[in-house]
């Protein structure tokens, strides 16, 4: 702009009205276009260097609160039951993420420039711990994003909040309160908004679907006024975060040294709370209307969510239940229903697509399961709960397994975490039976996880959506006719449910 002859200050938005004359001439019919718009003027007012701190930091939350609506609405959309299509998805994550990145910088300049003294930087005082919320809001924002596509930690954004929020401690503002947007149902601080990043993290997000992942987020801002926040540790607090080292936070007890910019934080009183919570679901069949969570979802969803929450945030929190070993070897992998079952047949019968085997490599073992990387993701199906046939480098027989959770390293390459289901799998074909209907004429093909015939309790894989409830299931196997009642805790994935049965050898007399 120079080389014209405009000076610095000569910038669109310099002055407040012509600011909001251009935000408000921004069509709204498009979110995706107005998204789009929004960040580029952000970068715009951000890389700016005429602007004043006070004038920049004003202009930036007015392009903020304008994006908001249009935020909300994307952000739905892409957790949304019917989930879009790829194109669609890459497209609303794309523009939902580098909204947050560019927002998150633009909030990062403006406490800069209070943080370093820079000239007007007395003006900021009033609205810095506004300022720093907006700021540690979108940083969170960055990372819950990252793991709805399942990629990895980033280590520059845990930087950036523990930078940010120990100016807040140092400067004395950490606990000032503060309406992150106009229409918010209530308070926050510094503090509360570092907390809530934490917890996020703390949460496991890597074993989540994305649907749950916003779940968590949604009952952490609920929840937040609960949690815990100290700099000594103590019995009951669980977690630590390091203010200096700028990596995700751990477990307390694996701290390797003791430092005045260690933050010790728990879930406090919210364990109790979420407890109470999963009862009332329980019992009513739905949830709280006091409690948004930005939609509506099955109680079944959510209450596993609530659970999943009440194990990570125990005092007590989950422990590996058989130790991990390192090694390396080669696992051939299938995936889906239809796959496992083809590799499971002892016949050769079931046709073996080619197109689902794939080669990964084992890093480690324990007795449930196995850590693996995957060198080459090919299309979309692998996410958290895929159905998995495994084959270990020089074995014969086939493992069923499960996904339990996921990071991508890069858009081709990632880790997994899978859980074993079973290790001497069997297809077999089962009756329905039900108190109205009688036993179905038609078999169903499952997969029985423990063919054990005295287990009293049988496992089984069927395809999605066969069993309903108040239907038992009829096997015959080696001679004898079971009689399998469900027990009622059933897993479902996107083509297969796990079902628990209690097994009973039925007369044949009947």
């Amino acid at each position: 702009m120079k080389l014209f002859g405009v000076g610095a200050s000569d910038h669109p938005m310099a002055d407040v009205k012509e600011a909001r004359a251009i935000l408000d001439a921004i069509p709204a019919g498009d979110p995706f276009k107005v998204l789009e718009d929004l960040s580029h003027w952000l970068e715009s007012v951000r890389t700016w260097p005429g602007f004043k701190p006070e004038h920049r930091a004003q202009i930036v939350q007015m392009v903020d609160d304008a994006a908001q609506l249009h935020l909300r609405k994307l952000q739905r959309e892409y957790v949304s039951s019917q989930r879009p299509s790829k194109f669609l998805e890459n497209r609303l994550w794309s523009v939902i993420r580098e909204w947050h990145r560019q927002s998150g910088l633009a909030f990062a300049i403006c406490i800069d420039a209070y943080a370093t003294g820079q000239k007007g930087w007395e003006d900021l005082k009033q609205s810095v711990p506004l300022l720093t919320v907006r700021a540690l809001r979108a940083l969170a924002a960055q990372m819950k994003w990252q793991h709805m596509r399942y990629g990895p930690a980033e280590n520059s954004l845990w930087e950036m909040i523990a930078k940010i929020y120990a100016l807040s401690e140092n400067r004395k503002y950490s606990q000032s309160k503060a309406i992150a947007y106009p229409g918010s149902p209530a308070e926050t601080s510094p503090e509360q908004e570092f907390l809530k990043a934490v917890m996020f993290a703390a949460s496991s997000p890597d074993s989540l679907l994305p649907v749950e992942i916003e779940l968590v987020e949604r009952l952490i801002a609920h929840l937040a006024g609960s949690f815990k926040l100290t700099t000594s540790p103590r019995p009951d607090i669980v977690y630590c975060f390091d203010l200096a080292n700028h990596e995700p936070p751990v477990r307390a007890a694996h701290l390797p040294h003791r430092a005045p910019t260690l933050r010790f934080f728990a879930a406090g009183g919210a364990v109790k709370e979420i407890e109470k919570l999963a009862q009332t679901v329980k019992s009513t069949g739905a949830v709280p209307s006091s409690i948004a969570l930005g939609g509506n979802y099955e109680p079944e969803v959510v209450l596993d969510v609530l659970d999943h929450l009440a194990l990570h945030w125990a005092p007590k929190p989950p422990e590996r239940r058989a130790q991990r070993h390192r090694v390396k070897s080669r696992l051939t992998v299938t995936y889906g229903f239809d796959g496992v079952r083809a590799a499971l047949d002892p016949t050769g019968e079931v046709q073996f697509d080619p197109g689902k085997v794939e080669s990964w490599i084992v890093e480690n073992v324990s007795a449930g399961g196995f850590g693996a990387s995957v060198p080459q993701i090919k299309g979309e199906w692998l996410k958290i709960g895929c159905l998995l046939g495994l084959q270990p480098e020089g074995g014969s027989n086939w493992l069923v397994g499960v996904i339990r959770r996921l990071t991508r390293e890069s858009p081709q390459q990632g880790t997994v975490g899978i859980q074993t289901l079973g290790r001497a799998a069997l297809p077999v074909q089962v009756r329905l039976r039900s108190g109205q209907m009688g036993i179905s004429r038609d078999s169903e093909t499952a997969i029985l996880l423990n063919p054990v015939d005295s287990a009293p309790e049988a496992q089984l894989l069927l395809r999605a959506n066969v069993l309903l409830v108040g239907q038992n299931l009829e096997l015959e196997r080696n001679g004898k006719a079971y009689l399998l009642l469900p027990t009622g805790d059933m897993e479902r994935g996107d083509d297969y449910a796990l079902v628990r049965c209690r097994q009973m050898i039925r007369d044949t007399g009947e």
